[in-house]
């Protein structure tokens, strides 16, 4: 992983336009070629990124500052960054990551809906587990009746935080056009009025857990191993 602190101005164009004036952030370039803009406040979310596959190529202006740009072979998004000062520049190996243990109900919610979506909605069908993204795993990405993507965020108790990880993964996901349009289900087996509203005015459908429900439908002596 690569970091650089500096004072930059960023540039996205793509499905949207967006512009981030001059100010010192730090920039993240991940492994798998992801790119991420982050600012010292905003908690973990990025002000702007690039999810793989893309590339960076780095070079300079005519007036001679820093300039990189970063593309995406699948699309035509751009994200162009210019630097004007560089404070840090630091490359690190973090190695393979084992990722992120859950408690054990919420591990076994996920385990128990990703055996049974269609509890969540009729006819919804399991993708994949731990579907990746440059900002974390989506719990589950599932598809609707129509054929259509549907990330799933599960938790114990449902707030705001939740609903505004979900939105986040949602941004994501809906840049990419071999699965756009994304829609979300945020899942829990209780939902703070609060978290609901947001929710609702996000376009994201609430589903209540029952985990005893689902614990009863996971019969041992109906698995081969």
């Amino acid at each position: 992983m690569r970091l650089v602190v500096a004072t930059c101005q960023v540039d996205y164009a793509g499905r949207l336009t967006a512009h981030l004036p001059l100010a010192t952030r730090v920039l993240m370039i991940k492994a798998d070629g992801s790119v991420l803009v982050h600012s010292d406040g905003g908690s973990y979310k990025p002000l702007n990124w690039m999810s793989p596959p893309c590339t960076l190529r780095e070079g300079t202006t005519e007036d001679g500052q820093i300039e990189w740009t970063v593309t995406n072979p699948k699309t035509d998004d751009t994200l162009r960054i210019l630097l004007t000062e560089i404070f840090s520049d630091s490359s690190h190996v973090l190695g393979i990551d084992p990722g992120l243990q859950k408690d054990g109900v919420e591990k076994h919610l996920q385990e128990l809906l990703a055996e049974h979506p269609a509890t969540l909605s009729p006819g919804l069908t399991l993708v994949r587990r731990e579907y990746p993204t440059a900002i974390g795993p989506v719990d589950l990405m599932c598809r609707d009746e129509a054929g259509a993507s549907v990330a799933v965020e599960i938790k114990r108790r449902g707030d705001i935080d939740g609903v505004e990880q979900l939105t986040r993964y949602l941004e994501l996901l809906n840049r990419d056009p071999l699965l756009s349009p994304v829609r979300g289900i945020f899942a829990a087996q209780e939902i703070k009025p609060q978290a609901r509203v947001l929710a609702t005015d996000r376009g994201i459908a609430c589903a209540l857990v029952d985990y005893d429900a689902l614990r009863g439908l996971d019969d041992p002596s109906h698995r081969l191993f």
